[in-house]
């Protein structure tokens, strides 16, 4: 079984560029509808320390004297611009989950006889040319470990071009040892500082946790979390 999450890079922010060609690489924030908060930034405004949800006047100065540009949120647009992209995807493969406006999980099981590198490749590249918005496609057995690939995806561009593949046990190693313990889908941070206050620090040293001590700290959640991680999958594919 393989499955693909496709997520759109900064997407508020990316749709903003799509008519802004100027303003690829400037620092973008989008603000909340009443321009009181921070509800999207680039990349480029990450790095400089732009936090979610912090409130506009606190920043404004700062941001603007540095280059940055700012626009109102405009859902009308976004939800369009969601809507093609899903679109897409569903032009690849029969079954898609749509986890949110800007991600999907893609049900590549009868993809098997295809290089799984190409075809992220291939589906990274049809959302560019159609929408002009860049994606991260991480692809493994599982959800969690498909959330893992794309996070690697987007954070090691320069190493895998936005595509990482989870397809050996040498690579899920890899990935659970680079994996921060607090980055790992579904564990929170109250799990997460539990497990940092007793020496696990990445997603490799909690799968080394015997199963027992899991299910009764963590509860049937932290379980299913654990199992995907080791390429077993328990979190359901849905399509509604």
């Amino acid at each position: 079984m393989a499955l693909a999450l496709v997520d759109c890079e900064s997407f508020y922010a990316s749709c903003e560029r799509i008519f802004r060609p100027d303003l690829k690489n400037i620092p973008i924030v989008v603000l909340s509808n009443n321009d009181g908060c921070v509800i999207a930034r680039s990349t480029e405004a990450k790095k400089m320390g732009i936090g979610m949800g912090v409130p506009w006047f606190k920043v404004k100065d700062s941001f603007l004297s540095q280059g940055g540009q700012v626009f109102s949120s405009n859902f009308t647009f976004y939800g369009d611009m969601s809507a093609r992209v899903m679109n897409i995807l569903e032009g690849f493969v029969p079954e898609v989950e749509i986890y949110s406006i800007d991600e999907a999980f893609l049900d590549l099981s009868g993809m098997k006889h295809f290089s799984m590198n190409c075809y992220g490749h291939q589906i990274k590249d049809t959302i560019f040319q159609y929408t002009g918005l860049p994606v991260g496609v991480g692809i493994a057995p599982t959800k969690v470990l498909a959330k893992l690939a794309n996070k690697i995806s987007k954070e090691r561009v320069s190493e895998n071009k936005g595509v990482f593949v989870i397809d050996s046990e040498e690579k899920r190693i890899e990935a659970l040892q680079w994996a921060d313990i607090n980055t790992v889908w579904g564990i929170g941070s109250k799990h997460s500082k539990r497990l940092k206050g007793i020496g696990i620090l990445n997603a490799y040293e909690f799968t080394q946790l015997p199963k027992e001590w899991v299910r009764k700290n963590m509860t049937v959640v932290g379980l299913r979390i654990w199992s995907e991680l080791q390429g077993k999958p328990t979190i359901e594919f849905k399509t509604v």
